[in-house]
């Protein structure tokens, strides 16, 4: 029978800590496109529209793949299916160096990379957590979730310092190297199931029972869309993505170089949204082990849409304005992640989150893929991101109402229990 063994650090922090790295990872990658869209327009004439396609295409795959992802790792195992996408990201990076075309552009950064981070997608945090953790969960959850952030942290002032210095191409290696280095760390330490170590999961007793499988992929989309409940998550996810990934992920900084503030500061904001959506995510996952999800993401989805409203006036102050929205928006990134999760397992239960949650991570990057390429089509359209920043605000604003209005007979109406 599987036992918690005593006077060691559990495996379970051990595997929260290879995937926190693996997220960072992707992060990082997924952050790539946004500091090089500017030298990429400079260079071969792509406009921001064709280069604002592929990064849609790309956090789309991200998305819809992430149920997918979630069904093949318990089928195939997590490590095995980390180690390919690794494998595939590091390879699609590395030739984006001899890309010459927009049709290449689309394929390596758009479909390759898409693939490949979206079999690490945001599910992998859901089924880490759910997986290897009864105790601390929520913990868990925020802190994979900050990797999004650390990822944006690590890579984009650095990225950027290399690009000024010697180039987007050398800046790309290094983010190609990067991810051959996280294949290792996934080779000696990633596991897939506490069961395989003779454990139980952090914090079960030893007589635990293990939950039953999770729905396939296809039937979990067909009961989420007769569930209210899902409508809800679903429908607020998609502005998250909307609002972060799409808009100011890919796009922040090539509206920064508008008002003239250079990449290299820009890149530096961006960091530091990083560094305090880490504490903002954590302390979320500590709220929501604590306090209601939908107020706390009624609070969340309000706070980001009032910053939102505000960024056109603020990058007009310069960047000593736009240091306070830095702070401010990044204390809420991704904090709507652990509240987000609890509510779907509340709904769905344990064995069926995963899966749940990567449909609903989908409409977060759907969201984003089609922020991210209706910005920049606003941008080349009137010259400047305001119409961008401003409908964004009013989604976020409407979402965090929508869960103290039709959220509070949706999940009184989908408990657990009622599943099969």
């Amino acid at each position: 029978m599987p036992t918690q063994r005593s006077g060691r650090v559990h495996y379970a922090w051990i595997v929260a800590g290879a995937t926190f790295v693996v997220l960072l990872m992707t992060a990082g990658i997924r952050a790539t496109p946004g500091v090089l869209m500017v030298p990429l327009e400079q260079e071969f004439g792509w406009s921001r529209v064709s280069i604002s396609a592929a990064v849609a295409v790309n956090i789309a795959l991200f998305g819809l793949l992430g149920p997918f992802a979630a069904s093949i790792m318990d089928r195939w195992g997590v490590r095995r299916v980390l180690l390919f996408a690794l494998a595939l990201l590091a390879a699609a990076v590395a030739l984006s160096t001899r890309m010459r075309s927009e049709s290449a552009l689309m394929m390596l950064w758009g479909v390759l990379v898409g693939a490949g981070t979206g079999m690490t997608s945001m599910v992998l945090a859901a089924i880490i957590a759910t997986r290897w953790f009864e105790a601390r969960r929520g913990l868990v959850v925020g802190a994979l979730s900050a990797a999004n952030a650390t990822g944006q942290l690590i890579f984009l002032p650095l990225l950027a310092s290399i690009i000024a210095a010697n180039g987007w191409r050398a800046a790309t290696w290094l983010v190609a190297a990067a991810a051959a280095g996280v294949f290792v760390i996934v080779a000696v330490f990633m596991r897939d199931r506490p069961q395989d170590m003779g454990l139980t999961r952090y914090g079960a007793t030893a007589d635990a029972v293990a939950p039953p499988p999770a729905m396939a992929p296809l039937a979990a989309l067909r009961r989420g869309l007769g569930s209210p409940a899902f409508l809800l998550l679903a429908g607020t996810f998609f502005v998250c993505g909307a609002s972060t990934n799409g808009l100011i992920g890919t796009h922040l900084i090539a509206a920064c170089h508008d008002v003239g503030i250079p990449a290299s500061h820009s890149a530096r904001l961006l960091a530091m949204m990083g560094l305090f959506d880490i504490a903002g995510t954590m302390a979320s996952g500590w709220l929501t082990d604590r306090f209601s999800s939908r107020y706390l993401l009624l609070g969340y989805y309000s706070l980001r849409g009032v910053s939102l409203l505000a960024l056109p006036y603020t990058l007009d102050n310069g960047s000593s304005a736009l240091a306070w929205f830095a702070v401010f928006y990044g204390l809420d990134w991704i904090a709507t992640v652990p509240p987000t999760v609890r509510l779907t397992t509340d709904a769905f239960g344990r064995e069926n989150t995963g899966v749940m949650y990567g449909w609903i991570a989908a409409s977060h990057q759907i969201g984003a893929s089609l922020a991210a390429l209706g910005a920049g089509s606003i941008r080349t359209a009137t010259g400047d991101y305001t119409m961008a920043f401003w409908t964004a605000g009013i989604l976020c604003l409407l979402a965090g109402l929508s869960f103290v209005t039709v959220g509070r007979r949706s999940f009184a109406a989908t408990p657990a229990a009622a599943l099969p």
